[in-house]
């Protein structure tokens, strides 16, 4: 039993299995030390003591985060395995814009010109506003050939998406339903000259 307890005690308080080391991994945009700074963890604290969730708090509040898993490996390491959010569109916001992930969420100020990404038009971005998750969803679902071609995403109304494209054309989208079998149409139907495609009902696509 004291051989037990004094295993225990080692595990639990001792400073020879504290924390030495924090890798972090997945980190492309943001700073590995920036990561660490967020993520405070003490060095020589016990491993079996870490408050993982604690950790995985503070590091999800940075903004660019989307999620972060925290790992103990022993016998002195913390590893946090960072994935970072991906931008899909812009949104502007007050005087500038912010970038907006496939979830919905604007989480960061854009950079001048944002790599060629599409503007997002909605009345209030955010992850629990349906517009945005129906203007985000069509977005995501168009391959990349014409993503590369979209400007602008409006969406006044989760029933309403409209695309404004490359060379002044529009895609009357509509919903959200049906969004796969909808790009696969329009992919089809931008083929055809024309200023209008409307794919709002993907059975009976017209082209004007």
């Amino acid at each position: 039993m004291l051989a037990v307890l004094s295993l225990l005690a080692v595990v639990y308080f001792s400073p020879l299995l504290g924390v030495r080391e924090v890798q972090v991994t997945g980190v492309s945009v943001l700073g590995a030390d920036d990561v660490r700074r967020q993520a405070a963890i003490a060095e020589g604290t016990p491993l079996a003591r870490l408050d993982a969730e604690g950790v995985s708090s503070r590091v999800r509040g940075m903004p660019r985060v989307a999620s972060v898993e925290v790992r103990r490996s022993w016998p002195d390491t913390v590893v946090l395995q960072v994935v970072e959010r991906t931008p899909v569109a812009v949104v502007k916001e007050g005087d500038g814009s912010k970038l907006v992930d496939g979830t919905g969420t604007a989480y960061a100020p854009a950079p001048e010109g944002a790599a060629g990404l599409p503007e997002l038009v909605v009345e209030r971005a955010g992850p629990d506003d349906p517009a945005t998750a129906v203007g985000v969803r069509v977005l995501v679902s168009i391959p990349e050939r014409v993503r590369q071609e979209v400007l602008t995403v409006t969406a006044r109304t989760p029933g309403d998406v409209r695309l404004t494209l490359s060379a002044g054309r529009e895609v009357r989208w509509g919903g959200g339903a049906d969004s796969e079998r909808k790009a696969a149409v329009l992919a089809a139907l931008l083929t055809r000259p024309g200023s209008v495609y409307d794919i709002s009902a993907p059975e009976l696509p017209t082209v004007a």
